[in-house]
């Protein structure tokens, strides 16, 4: 997988991936916080990134999840499924002599989340700040792992274009992503459970997320005044030493980070394996490029949008996954339809077929996403796995299974 040279990349010019797994007993597939050996034994030296060339792997906020990404951002996704396959690879055979593996699924069934280890290394003070204004206990900072997908941007008429598209494209992720309906050992009323307490892990200072969906703002200045600095406001009394106010504390679902000019995109629930991620970050690529490409509406009717009623739909599709029925037809009327209501899963069906033929889907990318549209999105496959009355036998199953589809790079099928 080539890098980009440093220099500024305009729309669509590179891709940062990152995506998050739970180390787990091999035994019990019990959450094992032992990141920074895994590190220590890569790297010689507990770091909080390790190298690997094209790509890396670093720590998180917990100790049991490591991150695997994109060494910066990739020129095209061709070779990214089978990089990230490998470095999944290259992880596990160092686990085994702790006798543990890699878990996928973007909220860990069983764990209790109040009895988690912070990561107690570099960038700890950052951490230990956060837990003490947020508490980062509990499922909305402690048990949810996603796959992030940076998009670039250069200057505000390309942040205008991107931000318009990304806010648009946001409420529909779930409706294939979602992989999180059970947690505590039982089903959630929510097919996307990790989003939901997402959205409420820093309602102490609701600015910090917002409506998930980010304001209707489409320049630096007006993203500056309206987000960021009401952010670091609100949470200076709670912040004396100033260590939270930068650009990473914002944790709307599309994060705009002008360090390094790119929307990072956090609505996307850790799949089965990265072949999966990467269908669905095809899928996600290519609907925005359509938008930005103004296919089906302008780029001023794209910005009219309002982040609450955006909203409405993320939560509608948050609980109920493909199936949550989408009765604003403005909104439909974004995707070239006329209908009063459509499921969400007949409207990414809809844009899918729209866009094979002139935006570009990989053959692999193609076969999944009709699995999920066949079968659903991995929570409700999940589900449908499961006996009416399972037991916690049969939730070990499922996700030991899960655990294989990881490690092996296949699809979960029911």
């Amino acid at each position: 997988m080539k890098i980009q040279k440093k220099r500024p990349l305009h729309l669509f010019e590179g891709y940062g991936i990152e995506m998050e797994y739970i180390i787990v007993s091999n035994s019990e597939l019990s959450a094992l916080p032992i990141s920074d050996k895994l590190l220590k034994k890569a790297a010689g030296e507990i770091i909080s990134e390790y190298d690997r060339g094209s790509m890396a792997w670093s720590n998180e906020l917990v100790l049991h999840l490591i991150e695997i990404k994109t060494n910066g951002p990739a020129e095209s996704l061709e070779e990214a499924s089978d990089a990230f396959q490998k470095e999944v690879s290259g992880i596990e055979e160092i686990l085994t002599e702790f006798n543990a593996r890699l878990m996928p699924g973007a909220i860990h069934p069983w764990m209790d989340p109040f009895k988690v280890k912070l990561w107690p290394h570099e960038f700890n003070p950052v951490y230990e700040a956060y837990n003490r204004i947020f508490d980062c206990r509990g499922h909305g900072w402690a048990n949810l792992q996603s796959t992030h997908l940076n998009l670039p941007f250069h200057g505000d008429e390309d942040f205008e274009k991107l931000h318009a598209a990304v806010r648009l494209v946001l409420p529909l992720i779930p409706a294939l992503a979602a992989s999180s309906p059970i947690a505590d050992g039982e089903i959630k009323p929510f097919l996307d459970f990790r989003m939901e307490m997402y959205r409420t892990n820093s309602k102490r200072i609701p600015s910090v997320t917002g409506l998930i969906v980010p304001e209707a703002v489409f320049t630096q200045e007006d993203y500056q005044k309206e987000i960021f600095d009401r952010m670091y406001e609100d949470i200076s009394p709670f912040d004396s030493d100033g260590i939270l106010q930068d650009e990473w504390l914002n944790s709307r679902g599309a994060m705009s980070r002008w360090d390094r000019e790119t929307i990072e995109i956090r609505v996307i629930d850790i799949q089965e394996n990265p072949a999966a991620d990467l269908a669905i970050l095809e899928w996600i690529i290519n609907l925005t490029k359509a938008m930005v490409d103004e296919i089906w509406t302008s780029l001023d009717d794209q910005k009219k949008w309002s982040e609450n009623s955006l909203y409405d739909i993320l939560m509608a599709v948050v609980r109920d996954g493909e199936q949550a029925m989408i009765s604003n037809s403005q909104y439909l009327s974004l995707f070239g339809l006329n209908n009063e209501k459509i499921s969400a899963n007949e409207l990414c069906i809809h844009i899918f077929e729209s866009l094979k033929s002139d935006y570009s889907f990989s053959d692999g990318a193609i076969d999944h996403l009709k699995m999920i549209f066949n079968e659903g999105p991995l929570a409700r496959r999940i589900l449908n796995t499961l006996p009416n009355n399972y037991d916690h036998e049969d939730l070990f199953e499922v996700y030991e299974n899960l655990c294989d589809c990881l490690r092996n790079g296949t699809p979960y099928i029911p």
